[in-house]
C-alpha cells in the first residue's frame, strides 16, 4: 500500500472540504431520463421501419441503429449533442449514440491536422479499444459456442 505523507493527507482533506457535494440522485435521474428517451426514440424508429417500410422485427434493428448514429453525428456537428450530454451525463454516453458522438467529436477536433493523420488517426483512438474488445469477446463467445455444440 502506498504511504501517504502528512502534506498529501492535508491536501486531500482540504480538497474534500472545498469540493461541492455531488447531486448523485439528480444525476442518476437525468441519466435515466436521457437514456430512456434515446431508447424510446429507437423503439419508435423500429416501429416506423416495421410498419411503413416492411421490415420484420429482426431486421428493423439495423436501419434503426443507422438512423440513431446519423442523428447523433448531426447533433454533434451542430454542438447540440454536447449540451444534451452535459445535462444527461452517462445517460447519453452509454447507448450507441454516445459512441457515435465520441467518434464524431474526435474527428471534428482533429480535422485541422489533415484527413488521414488528424481525423482518421485520432477518430479511432477510442474506437480501436472498443472494436478490439468486441472482436475478442465475439471470438471467445464463438469458441464457447463451438465447444458446447449449440447451433444458432
Amino acid at each position: 500500500m502506498k504511504k501517504v505523507t502528512p502534506v498529501q493527507r492535508d491536501y486531500q482533506l482540504l480538497a474534500q472540504s472545498i469540493e461541492p457535494p455531488r447531486p448523485v440522485a439528480r444525476n442518476c435521474m437525468r441519466a435515466f431520463i436521457a437514456g430512456g428517451a434515446i431508447c424510446f426514440i429507437g423503439e419508435a424508429l423500429m416501429k416506423i421501419f416495421q410498419r411503413y417500410f416492411g421490415f420484420t422485427e429482426q431486421t428493423a434493428g439495423n436501419p434503426t441503429v443507422a438512423v440513431l448514429i446519423l442523428l447523433s453525428v448531426i447533433l454533434t456537428a451542430f454542438g447540440v449533442y454536447d449540451k444534451i450530454a452535459q445535462w444527461a451525463g452517462a445517460g447519453s454516453a452509454v447507448p450507441v449514440t454516445g459512441f457515435a458522438n465520441s467518434l464524431c467529436s474526435a474527428a471534428i477536433e482533429h480535422k485541422r491536422e489533415g484527413l488521414v493523420l488528424g481525423t482518421g488517426g485520432n477518430m479511432f483512438k477510442l474506437a480501436g479499444s472498443v472494436i478490439v474488445f468486441g472482436t475478442v469477446s465475439a471470438f471467445a463467445v464463438g469458441i464457447v459456442h463451438w465447444i458446447i455444440g449449440i447451433k444458432g
